[in-house]
């Protein structure tokens, strides 16, 4: 279930956006105000950001602007009245990924957000693996974690709330053996800062976020 943030000052689109994307199978949480927003920003990690650019506060790109300052890199489509190419200019340099124009359909979003998620990405946490392109990013920034770790990862991730046993896993390795997929899978830990944990007698789990 890919996790949302939105931005939007106006109560009634906010609520009808909301319940119309949980249908979806969509979580979304819904700030009022920058301030609620950024305070969700640094409590929580999302798949993506669903920011209003015209708020009374100020403006839904200046939001972005101290995100990014701050290493978060996480995807946003900017939804917003304005239709002036400063302001389409600005959403794109801070690496926004769509805008969509009021007044909108909410099965427009959906359609949008479909598409620009349609390879399959898995999500976990700050981490993104794109099953189509066979990557990896944190926070926005490419890793490479080498062949064998790439594919225990992989697994786990793809099994997320699942024990896989340690012979299947074997099977990512070269040369298997207990002791070389127990070196794998710190490093991975280590490398990805992430929870992978033994199941004694059993396997190994990545627990669902």
């Amino acid at each position: 279930m890919m996790k949302l943030l939105l931005l939007e000052d106006d109560q009634i689109l906010s609520e009808t956006l909301q319940l119309f994307l949980t249908r979806e199978e969509y979580h979304v949480d819904v700030a009022l105000t920058m301030e609620e927003a950024e305070d969700l920003c640094y409590e929580n990690k999302y798949d993506l950001y669903l920011f209003d650019i015209n708020l009374p506060e100020g403006s839904g790109l200046e939001l972005l602007k101290n995100l990014r300052h701050a290493e978060d890199h996480t995807p946003t489509i900017f939804i917003t009245a304005l239709t002036d190419m400063h302001s389409m200019s600005q959403g794109f340099e801070l690496d926004a990924i769509d805008y969509i124009k009021k007044p909108f359909d909410p099965q427009e979003l959906l359609i949008r957000l479909k598409a620009k998620f349609k390879n399959g990405t898995l999500y976990l946490g700050e981490i993104a693996y794109d099953k189509e392109a066979q990557t990896l990013h944190k926070d926005g920034k490419l890793i490479d974690i080498g062949n064998v770790q790439y594919k225990i990862f992989t697994k786990l991730l793809e099994n997320a709330g699942r024990v896989i046993n340690t012979d299947e896993l074997y099977e990512c390795l070269e040369h298997p053996s207990n002791t070389a997929l127990r070196v794998a899978i710190t490093k991975i830990k280590q490398r990805l800062e992430i929870d992978i944990k033994n199941i004694r007698g059993k396997g190994y789990i990545i627990e669902k976020v």
